[in-house]
This record gives C-alpha cells, structure tokens and sequence, in this order.
C-alpha cells in the first residue's frame, strides 16, 4: 500500500510538472492555459472602463516570481496584442472621438520613453518597483472611489447611443451622448496624458488604466464615451513602450529588459478575445458596477504590495 501511495504522489508530481511551461526570460515555470484564461477573465471587466487589465496582469506575474524591468516590456506587449479586439469592437460602434484619441497619443507616447529609462535607471531592483507599483495602484483606486461618491447612481446603459461630435478646434471639442452636451480642454487632456505616459512608461501599462478614470472624474467625460480612446491610446503608447525596451535592452547587458514574447502572446491572446467580449457588453452594463469593481480590485491589489503578510 505505501508503495502504491508513493507511486501515485510521485505519478501526479510528475503530470503536475509536465502540465508547466518554462518560460526562460520570465524564469518561470507555469502552465500553459494560466496566462490567456487569467487575461481574458480581467479584460472582459477592465476593458469596459476603457482599461486594458496590464494593471492587474502585472501583480499576476510578480506574484510568480518575475519582476525583472523584463516585467515591464511584457505588460506592454500583452497590450500590442489584446487591445486590438475592444478598440475595433468601439470602432464599429462609432465611440472612438477623433480629437481625444489624437490629444491622449500624442501626449502619452513622449512620457513612455523617458518613463522606461526610469524603470532601467532606478527602479530596476523588485521591491523599488513593487512600491512605486502600489502606490499607483492605490492612486488610482482612490480616484475611483472619489468618481462613485461625486457621480451618485452614475450613467445609465447607453444601448446604441453613440456620442455625436458638435465642434472641435485645437483647444477643446464639444459633443454629446444620452442628450447632453459636454466640453473637453484638450490643452488639459495633453498636459495630464504627458505625466500618465511617465508612469505608464514605468509600470508597463501605456497609461490608459491611469487615464480612464481621470477623464471620467477630473474632467467628468462619460466612461462609455472615453473607453475607446483610452484603449487606443493604450494600443498606440504600448507599441512605442515594446520598440523603446527593445532599443534600450543592449544599453543595459546585466537586467533581463526585452519581453517574454511566449507569455506576452498568450496573455494577448486570451486578452484580445476579452476585451472584445467586454466592449461588446458595455453599452448594456450602467457605469457605477464597472468603476466599483475596478476600485475593490485595484485596492487589494495595491494594499497586498504595501502590506504584505509576514
């Protein structure tokens, strides 16, 4: 009987082991069907608030043990891949405001590339970065709390409404959606979206999950108006974020700072099928749910990096 008992631990030990995949710029061993099955369970939610996940795919992969400046390129490249499938989903649905799209790009994509020296400069060492992590984290949870206690009940389910452009000029634009009417500083947005760039540049996310709740409660935009635009400013800032690590990675010979291209697929690719799903079920969805899970979720993550158990 013991025989047969230590045959069978040493048997599921076994299968157990061969279930995982080496991921050798990561240095983790995990199994295959983690990465897409944990990217699109948190960007079919996230990707309604016009927020990739990257934020939440992070602390995932540090938690595995890989927190390597690498970290940073991967989240980005799982951006390039994923974010595709919620901006075309936006796009068909006519919710992507050309001038918010142009002033978050070209205001986001300076701020990676000063943001990513940083993060091989100074943050490189895993429990720097772990804080500087968590206190965005944290920042951005409490914006969100702050919008659900301005906003009360919050906008309802759009359906088919779609915003409608009214004027737009080199200084602010004005359109409306569910009957009312609303103006933007693009001047402001471009200001705000140079910062975000820096730390998204830093923290690997291309600054949408940064930006999103900011122009739903600093300039009070509709969430269901802004996802697009930040998805794609995302998208465009990511892109700039793989191209700047890649560039740099030769400067740096003794950090791990190019992606895992294996792990970024496959976080992309159960990551694109999520946020097309998620975009497609927004208009259905009120904006107070969507920006209240956001918030608990962002606050055990950033409280668990700060506090963690002894």
């Amino acid at each position: 009987m013991k025989n047969h008992a230590r045959f069978s631990l040493a048997h599921s030990a076994s299968l157990a082991y061969a279930a995982c995949m080496y991921f050798p710029t990561a240095d983790i061993s995990i199994s295959p069907f983690l990465p897409p099955l944990a990217a699109f369970a948190i960007s079919f939610f996230t990707s309604m608030g016009g927020v990739s996940g990257a934020f939440l795919l992070l602390p995932l992969q540090v938690s595995l043990g890989y927190d390597t400046p690498s970290v940073s390129a991967t989240n980005h490249l799982f951006n390039v891949i994923a974010t595709p499938g919620g901006v075309w989903r936006y796009y068909r649905e006519g919710r992507l405001l050309t001038p918010l799209v142009k002033c978050t790009v070209l205001g986001c994509l300076p701020g990676v590339l000063i943001g990513a020296f940083i993060r091989l400069e100074w943050l490189a060492d895993g429990a720097r970065f772990k804080t500087f992590a968590a206190l965005i984290l944290l920042f951005l949870a409490l914006r969100l709390l702050i919008g659900l206690r301005r906003s009360g009940s919050g906008q309802k389910a759009p359906g088919a409404a779609h915003p409608i452009l009214l004027d737009s000029s080199f200084r602010s634009f004005r359109f409306s959606f569910q009957d009312r009417e609303y103006a933007c500083d693009l001047r402001a947005v471009f200001l705000l979206t140079l910062l975000i760039g820096l730390a998204g540049g830093i923290y690997g996310i291309g600054g949408g999950s940064i930006l999103a709740p900011l122009l739903a409660v600093g300039f009070r935009l509709p969430v269901h108006v802004t996802a697009g635009p930040t998805l794609l400013c995302t998208f465009a800032t990511s892109a700039g974020g793989v191209l700047i690590y890649l560039l740099l990675a030769p400067l740096y010979p003794g950090l791990t700072v190019i992606p895992d291209w294996t792990l970024g697929l496959l976080f992309g690719l159960g990551g694109l099928a999520g946020m097309y799903a998620g975009a497609r079920c927004q208009k259905y969805i009120p904006a107070r749910p969507i920006r209240l899970l956001l918030a608990i979720v962002i606050l055990g993550t950033a409280a668990g990096w700060l506090f963690p158990p002894r």
